[in-house]
Parts: structure tokens; sequence; C-alpha cells
């Protein structure tokens, strides 16, 4: 049985960000299923933080009921199979809240799959390297109008305005992506250009470095940042 005492006066359990997410989408205080969860994430959360797959959800959900910030039932329609529905409970209202307000908050991570093949663009063409922009430029734009539609759709409830907001920023976030990997189309050809004068490890396929070199980058690079300080 879950203890009575509140978020307010217990430590928060050591849970994953994502449970924290799927406890907060019901944090609205509506009785929804596994599937309502994983819908509201691809209207919301997916375009800032995680795009959940249903199995996913279910994990967090156990983890939450375990906990006691969730209850959950039943519901049966016309005899037909029951779909498990869930609900906050107060002691969840309570350690959401204590998360979002007093939990450290991690740094943002990047994993730019793109990005990694560009940083490996010495083993590759030109044309597949823009190839690959324009397939992310397509990839923000059709986020970029989905966010827009969400934000839209957000605008019709005043409870969700903070929602509203960040469907805004993702909008924003989207369409400085598409900016910013057109631009690196062009920075391609002033890539490939500087390569071209290099004639260092021909013999391998693709220009390379001399070894070793690495250690005095880093040692220039150190003293700079040592300048900065």
């Amino acid at each position: 049985m879950a203890s009575t005492e509140s978020a307010s006066e217990a430590e928060l359990p050591n849970l994953p960000a994502t449970s924290w997410a799927v406890l907060g989408m019901l944090a609205f205080d509506e009785e929804l299923s596994g599937y309502d969860l994983k819908k509201w994430a691809d209207w919301s959360i997916k375009f800032f933080y995680w795009s959940p797959s249903f199995s996913q959800v279910y994990t967090e959900l156990k983890k939450l009921e375990k906990h006691g910030f969730v209850t959950s039932r039943v519901q049966h329609d016309n005899g037909v199979r029951g779909r498990r529905l869930y609900k906050i409970t107060e002691a969840g209202t309570d350690a959401v809240r204590k998360w979002s307000n007093e939990a450290p908050i991690d740094p943002p991570i990047l994993k730019h799959g793109v990005m990694l093949r560009i940083w490996l663009g010495h083993l590759n063409k030109p044309d597949r390297l823009k190839d690959i922009l324009r397939e992310h430029i397509e990839y923000a734009e059709k986020m970029e109008r989905r966010a827009a539609a969400d934000e839209r759709g957000a605008a019709e409830e005043p409870a969700w305005a903070y929602s509203r907001i960040v469907l805004r920023w993702s909008e924003r976030y989207y369409a400085s992506e598409r900016a910013l990997a057109l631009q690196l189309i062009e920075d391609i050809d002033e890539a490939e250009a500087t390569i071209s004068r290099v004639k260092v490890g021909d013999e391998a396929g693709f220009t390379k470095s001399p070894p070793g070199l690495w250690r005095e980058v880093e040692r220039h690079v150190e003293a700079y940042k040592g300048d900065q300080d």
C-alpha cells in the first residue's frame, strides 16, 4: 500500500525523467489509457523531448503505479475487452510538482545523427552529404508544420497555455534547424575546397591529418581556453 506521506515531505524516488514526463501528462488530471498517453506525447513532448513507444509508456505507468503516483482501473464497454485507464493521485501531483520545481535540471544532450555523418564527411562524397542535409531539411519542415498545427490546437484550451508556448518554441526550433542545414550545404563546398588542397594520406583513399597532430592542436586549444578564463 502506498505511503500517505506527501511528496513535499519525502525524498523523491529515483525515477528517470521519462517517468516524470508520463506523470506530467497525467497531471492535467484526466483519466487516460496508455494509448491516449502515447497520442498525447506525439502531440506535445515529441517535439522537444521524447517520442515514446507504447511499451515504454506502459513500463513507466507500472513504475508510477508501484510508487502510488497513479491508480488504474479497467473500463468495460458493451462487453468488449476492457481498457486500463490511469489517473494521477494526490501524491503523484505533489511528486511531479516537487520534481518540476526542485530536481536538478539536466543540460540538453544533442544526439544529432545528421551532424555525425557530416563530421565523418571525409569518408563520404560531398553530393551524398548534401542529399543527407536535404532529407533533414524535409524532416525539419514537416516537424515545423506539425508543431504549428498542434500549437493551434492547444490554443483551444486555456489550461494548455504552457504547452502551447513550448509548441511555439518547437516550431521556431525546427525552422532554425532548416536554416542551419541550408547554410551547411554551402559550408560543404568550403570544406571540400580546403580538403582538396591537402595531399597527406591520399593513399588511404581519404585525406587524413599527420599522426599525433591532434595533441598539438589540443595544447593550442587549452591555452586559448586558459586565456579566456
